[in-house]
């Protein structure tokens, strides 16, 4: 039920929900929940992944001579937990290399960067436990 003060009690009208007859539970309190996706990462990866991501999106127009990002990057796709899945530096030297295969200009600082910003990464697809 609900009740309506007069405006001679309170400046502005104002309702009251009444419990029904017979219950006495005192109201819950809600409790907020935690996004998913800070419990399920971490934050601090979450920043470093997305850091790389912008960095090798710079590189690429840089490599392919790109006047802005999207003109001309042609479908090329660093999967970095693809790459943290390989149990070497050099399987990882090599894969980077050939999808890099139509870019005329010397790769191997963009490789060897890319491979010291990825030494230390979790992999995002396998989410982290606390």
């Amino acid at each position: 039920m609900a009740a309506v003060t007069s405006p001679e009690t309170s400046p502005q009208p104002r309702v009251y929900f009444q419990t029904p007859a017979g219950t006495t539970e005192e109201p819950e309190t809600p409790v907020r929940k935690q996004g998913r996706v800070t419990v399920k990462y971490d934050r601090k990866e979450l920043r470093k992944r997305l850091n790389l991501e912008e960095w090798i999106i710079d590189q690429l127009t840089d490599l392919y001579d790109c006047e802005l990002q999207e003109e001309a990057i042609p479908e090329l796709e660093i999967d970095v937990d693809e790459l943290l899945d390989m149990p070497s530096d050099v399987e990882r030297a090599a894969r980077v290399k050939d999808l890099l295969v139509d870019c005329f200009k010397p790769t191997e600082d963009f490789i060897s960067e890319l491979l010291d910003k990825i030494r230390g990464m979790q992999k995002l697809s396998t989410p982290q436990k606390k």
